[in-house]
């Protein structure tokens, strides 16, 4: 988290999400079904960007344990990303701190 910022990298693959763009989110325990774009599968790691089954929106994915719950983060009101770390405390602590990110209330871009 950096200036309002939430940046994940693995890898070739990376995302960076304002806070203000972020919609929701919640811990889950599955990943839903997706079919892979590009990416790699791993013994317990799945990385790379997969295909939204419902609705064929592209979601990125960074997964280093599938076995442990993971972050599902909403953005631009329907793009998703599921992440966690290999350490559960880890994923714990950055989903307590995206959640009281998102719990703040957003400045008005339109104010001067």
């Amino acid at each position: 988290m950096e200036d309002g910022t939430f940046r994940i990298f693995s890898g070739i693959y990376h995302q960076k999400i304002a806070v203000a763009d972020m919609d929701s989110i919640m811990l889950v325990k599955k990943l839903p079904e997706m079919e892979r774009s590009s990416g790699f599968s791993w013994m317990i790691k799945e990385k790379g960007i997969f295909v939204d089954s419902l609705n064929q929106t592209k979601v990125y994915v960074f997964v280093d344990d599938l076995r442990q719950q993971k972050i599902k983060l909403v953005h631009h009101d329907s793009l998703k990303m599921f992440f966690n770390f290999k350490d559960s405390l880890k994923t714990q602590k950055i989903y307590s701190i995206l959640q009281t990110e998102l719990s703040k209330p957003q400045k008005n871009q339109n104010e001067f």
